[in-house]
């Protein structure tokens, strides 16, 4: 049997969106896949430090991380690159000089910086957990890493901040939005060229739009049955919806367990 590369995404893919909870089969699709010896990662935007516990409830050792930017091979973080930093502080700039509300994550964890409260007087705390550091001498512009960074921008006021050239606007809730990496694919690249592998090994599966950098012709795509059309059209494969069983049919369709 040819040994594959596995990237999943996560919420819609290998958890049931209403549940929060892992779908049985595809976790049990995830121990055969590393069964019959191919590598098998999950593919993500979240953070490395927010996927550590889901890492351990899979039963694996490899991720896709931090929108690309991040890769974890055999528990070890072999690659978590920081926003480029000019970038970051020029958008940071204008949107303190427009009264807009900011958060900065300075490292892998759960700390956010801020020279005042806007951010939270503006939108209210985060809806994830959170230790807020203010000081009103934290200068971002002398800081040494931005790994994300976080702005109080309802969809109304989106127009004000331009789209970024080197990381993205993520919108995952009204009331604020999200600047950091965001190319599942890089990360994918990156592996490869950590086991000096090919591109035709790797097999993606996912459901939504954020899940489009990563379906490329050079590999093989597989979106679920519970996918957004955009991604169906541009998949190599449509399986069965995630919650019915659709990774372990797609797997056992194509030999691969």
């Amino acid at each position: 049997m040819e040994k594959k590369l596995f990237f999943f995404d996560i919420d819609g893919t290998l958890t049931d969106r209403k549940t929060r909870e892992i779908v049985p089969s595809a976790k049990r699709a995830l121990e055969l896949l590393q069964e019959n010896g191919h590598f098998v990662s999950i593919a993500t935007g979240r953070a490395h430090y927010k996927c550590r516990n889901l890492l351990d409830e899979l039963g694996l050792e490899n991720m896709v991380c931090s929108g690309g930017m991040g890769v974890v091979i055999e528990n070890k973080l072999v690659k978590n690159t920081p926003l480029d930093k000019a970038e970051a502080v020029a958008v940071i700039r204008q949107a303190e000089e427009k009264g807009i509300g900011v958060l900065v994550a300075l490292d892998d964890s759960e700390k956010v910086y801020a020279q005042n409260d806007l951010f939270r007087e503006q939108v209210g705390p985060r809806q994830e957990p959170t230790e807020y550091f203010i000081d009103s001498a934290f200068n971002v512009a002398e800081v040494e890493n931005i790994f994300k960074f976080y702005l109080a921008l309802s969809k109304e006021q989106d127009h004000l901040i331009p789209e970024p050239k080197s990381f993205a606007k993520l919108r995952f809730v009204p009331e604020y939005i999200m600047c950091q990496h965001d190319n599942k694919k890089q990360g994918i690249l990156d592996v490869l060229d950590y086991f000096g592998r090919s591109q035709k090994d790797v097999v993606v599966f996912g459901d939504d739009v954020n899940d489009l950098v990563m379906f490329d012709k050079a590999w093989t795509s597989i979106a679920m049955g519970n996918a957004v059309d955009e991604l169906k059209a541009k998949a190599d494969y449509v399986t069965d919806r995630n919650v019915d069983d659709g990774i372990y049919n797609a797997c056992r369709k194509f030999g691969w367990i």
